[in-house]
């Protein structure tokens, strides 16, 4: 498995900080903290399946040599941020299968790319997508990404067997503080009519 991505085109420009984070070279993109501690309120993550050392958010974690793809994540809170290269269809595919498993909590940050073949086949098999009002800065970067993002959640039954609930679509203020969510007021109005 390689998370690096070939570059895309020879003569882009390096931009800045953003170079390595912010260009075809690298197709890892480290979480903001602020953004990271308002999930981590809210699930308290244990488990980092696609971990830079340097950079992870847990305590327990894989890196690449470790490849969390072969691993179980059952019965865990997992925050996963996969590398966004052509591999990112793999991590959302794993995420997906593993938070099928019973206790298993499977929180992803993605590039919003509804476009997709794994958002159709994985991501609107979630239990709640989060899109993110504005762009996040990831990493020490002073500009933010140049796409948009979504917080996909995967959740396990409690108990095997158990049927899972509906896909619950949301946005996410882009703010520091507690994790905020809106919901559709159109969509709220039509579900009380319901």
């Amino acid at each position: 498995m390689e998370w690096g991505m070939k570059s895309m085109s020879n003569d882009r420009t390096q931009l800045g900080k953003m170079a390595v984070h912010y260009s075809s070279k690298s197709n890892e993109w480290e979480t903001p903290q602020d953004f990271y501690e308002r999930l981590n309120n809210t699930f308290q993550f244990n488990l980092d399946p696609c971990a830079v050392p340097e950079t992870t958010k847990c305590e327990k974690y894989f890196t690449k040599q470790e490849d969390g793809l072969s691993k179980s994540w059952e019965g865990h809170r997992v925050f996963m941020n996969p590398p966004y290269g052509r591999e990112i269809g793999q991590w959302i595919k794993k995420a997906y299968e593993e938070g099928e498993k019973p206790n298993t909590v499977v929180v992803c940050l993605v590039p919003s790319r509804t476009d997709t073949k794994y958002w159709h086949d994985y991501c609107m098999k979630a239990d709640e997508i989060y899109f993110i009002k504005g762009r996040l800065k990831f990493g020490n970067s002073n500009n933010a990404a140049p796409f948009p993002s979504a917080v996909v959640v995967f959740r396990g039954p409690p108990v095997a067997g158990m049927p899972r609930s509906q896909l619950r679509i949301t946005t996410m203020e882009n703010k520091n503080g507690q994790l905020r969510k809106k919901t559709n007021e159109k969509t709220t109005k039509r579900e009380q009519k319901i």
